[in-house]
């Protein structure tokens, strides 16, 4: 199809689904969704929109959407191309074989009385048994919670703990940059606070022995044996849940994010179709882990659905080389490459010579998530890895949002980074103002305003959260409001510029800036804390961390490396800070409130404008800041 003829359907769809969206969804829903009942209502809303429940009355069984109805046409195609962090670890599964080993694992939790609605946590490394776990649970109608591998055991603790979950799934180790990650050590320590837990499941995925508990624990291998093949799919509600999945926010503690069946699975089919213009028999690699929104959507729930062959990839982008990308790229004849900016620069950094031997001749397109892509690291994707020749989509979302909310389509090639930006179906966008007044001006905090299938349903245990994060602007209707400021430019085509509020992006990680206040504030050296965002060159954005100690401590070497592990150890690697910025005290207002805004133009070298310091407690503390540079990083 050619790319006018794909701009002229986009345009004629997105009309429809603005004007019709009743008849736009139950044609979308018929088209996308196998379904077991219909439904007796498309949408059904509250007066200020916070709730929607999408195909009221319907049952269907997300596993079975994305293997079952596969397996007549494409039994034998390929659904899962691994690749291990070794370059020599590979395999490769048929929708069949997966079929067969989601149905063995689906009666492995059922002898350990996992049934609808119960919750089970996966702790996994990037592998196909991760897969099978996620779908063995959509198959029985549980609820799996997926936890990043790199999270530390306090952070996997309270996670378990909210969801009360009945079953881990883990694994022995992880490989990661050719270091083994002791999954199931950090699983244990974790699970010393888990009172819920019944049962763990361990994949043996290296060599090494893990610490088996007698009576909870089992290995994978072992009671896969003897479990049937044959599970039949448990009918579920449109609007049951099919996963929680936490990411931070900025009061501090990680949010419950609980999306349902149908909606979501309709939301991240269709956009993988649309959005990336699938086509039978391409490989598809969205590099992210599975235990982001990103790994859900686009690795594992969209593309099979749609019957699409992906890649799954287990490791980092710079081992055993730099050139590891590209070399599983013309390896496996990848048509569309997904990946983040953040990784993305640190390959821009190594070099350009990485990419000399590999031709990536089979990419059609090239996408990028997570974060804002800037111009210089997006001019070296699209001329570099893609050789002038590959449309890169630039695409905006959330965990909240279950898929993909803001994208260029694929259009002629353009050679202007963020150019082209096209809402995707029934979503309806707009700015206000800091008082959550629509504005006419070209700069607010973005929001969305009617509901869309793909939706959260609530957070998960905390609805009055739920309500107050994210639909505060109930005069004007309820609109969603992510959290992220936006632009138009000159042709009103949006752009996201950032965070509104406290959380930080990350190298496409949402951190939240009070939770690692709050770690640091755990050392015993530690006064106050406060942390915000800086323009990082590699991550997007960094963390930049402000510390007052107690008088009788030392910011020396040792006190460096003592926070930084606090921090990696209350949450995780990815939340060190990138830099510590020792001072006596924060810049605060007489009422108590920590001047963030003041510590954000320090961080960002905008020590000429400020602002209005009259309100501080002790003004003078802001050129203090400003003068010394004693940190750490940056």
């Amino acid at each position: 199809m050619k790319s006018s003829s794909i701009n002229e359907k986009y345009h004629s769809l997105y009309r429809w689904s603005i004007q019709d969206p009743i008849n736009f969804w139950s044609e979308q829903a018929g088209h996308f969704i196998k379904w077991m009942r219909p439904w007796t209502d498309v949408l059904k809303k509250d007066d200020n929109k916070t709730h929607a429940k999408w195909f009221v009355g319907a049952k269907l069984n997300v596993s079975s959407n994305c293997l079952d109805r596969h397996l007549i046409k494409k039994g034998d195609k390929t659904a899962i191309i691994w690749e291990g962090d070794d370059p020599n670890d590979r395999k490769q599964m048929t929708y069949n074989e997966l079929y067969i080993e989601v149905c063995k694992f689906s009666n492995v939790l059922k002898s350990l009385n996992v049934n609808k609605g119960d919750r089970v946590c996966i702790y996994m490394p990037n592998i196909i048994e991760t897969a099978v776990a996620m779908l063995a649970c959509a198959r029985l109608g549980a609820i799996h919670s997926v936890i990043f591998g790199g999270f530390s055991s306090n952070a996997l603790k309270d996670r378990i703990n909210d969801t009360q979950c009945k079953v881990v799934v883990s694994a022995n180790e992880g490989k990661r940059g050719g270091k083994n990650i002791p999954i199931k050590g950090i699983m244990d320590d974790a699970l010393q606070e888990c009172p819920s837990i019944e049962k763990v499941v361990v994949v043996k995925h290296t060599e090494s022995d893990a610490n088996m508990h007698t009576g909870r624990d089992i290995w994978y291998h072992e009671v896969m044996k003897p479990a049937s093949d044959m599970c039949a799919p448990e009918a579920v509600d449109s609007n049951d849940p099919l996963f929680i999945l936490y990411t931070s926010g900025s009061t501090g503690k990680p949010k419950g994010i609980l999306h349902s069946s149908a909606g979501y699975l309709l939301h991240c089919s269709l956009t993988f179709k649309h959005v990336f213009d699938y086509k039978e028999d391409e490989v598809f690699w969205c590099t992210a882990d599975l235990a982001w929104i990103t790994g859900h959507s686009y690795v594992l729930y969209g593309p099979l659905s749609m019957g699409a062959t992906i890649v799954l990839y287990e490791g980092v982008p710079t081992y055993p080389t730099a050139s590891r990308y590209w070399e599983v790229i013309d390896r496996y004849k990848v048509n569309t490459l997904y990946t983040a900016p953040t990784i993305l620069r640190t390959l821009v950094g190594m070099g350009d010579s990485y990419l000399n031997d590999s031709t990536r001749e089979s990419l059609r397109l090239l996408g990028s998530v997570g974060e804002p892509i800037d111009a210089e690291t997006w001019d070296w994707y699209f001329s570099k890895v893609g050789n002038q020749k590959c449309p890169i989509l630039d695409t905006w979302w959330q965990t909240e949002t279950g898929g993909i909310m803001l994208s260029q389509m694929l259009q002629t090639i353009t050679k202007k980074c963020g150019d082209n930006v096209k809402p995707m179906f029934g979503i309806v966008p707009d700015l206000v103002d800091d008082s959550e007044v629509l504005t006419n001006e070209d700069t607010g905090n973005l929001v969305i305003k009617e509901p869309w299938p793909g939706q959260m349903l609530t957070i998960y245990n905390d609805e009055k959260r739920f309500q107050d994060t994210y639909f505060t602007n109930s005069k004007n209707g309820g609109f969603y409001i992510p959290g992220d400021r936006a632009s138009y430019n000159e042709k009103r085509t949006l752009r996201i510029t950032g965070r509104a509020d406290d959380t930080l992006n990350v190298a496409g990680h949402l951190i939240g800036a009070t939770e690692v206040e709050a770690a640091l504030i755990k050392h015993e050296a530690v006064a106050e804390a406060a942390v915000v965002g800086y323009p990082h060159p590699v991550k997007g954005q960094g963390i930049y961390a402000y510390v007052a100690l107690i008088n009788k401590y030392q910011p020396d070497e040792k006190m460096i490396n003592e926070l930084l592990n606090l921090v990696k150890t209350e949450i995780s690697g990815i939340a060190k800070p990138d830099v510590l910025h020792w001072t006596p005290e924060l810049p605060k207002t007489r009422s108590g409130k920590v001047m963030r805004r003041i510590l954000r133009k320090i961080s960002n070298n905008e020590f000429d404008d400020v602002g209005d310091t009259s309100t501080l407690v002790n003004p003078s503390i802001v050129e203090l800041l400003v003068n010394s540079r004693t940190q750490y990083g940056g």
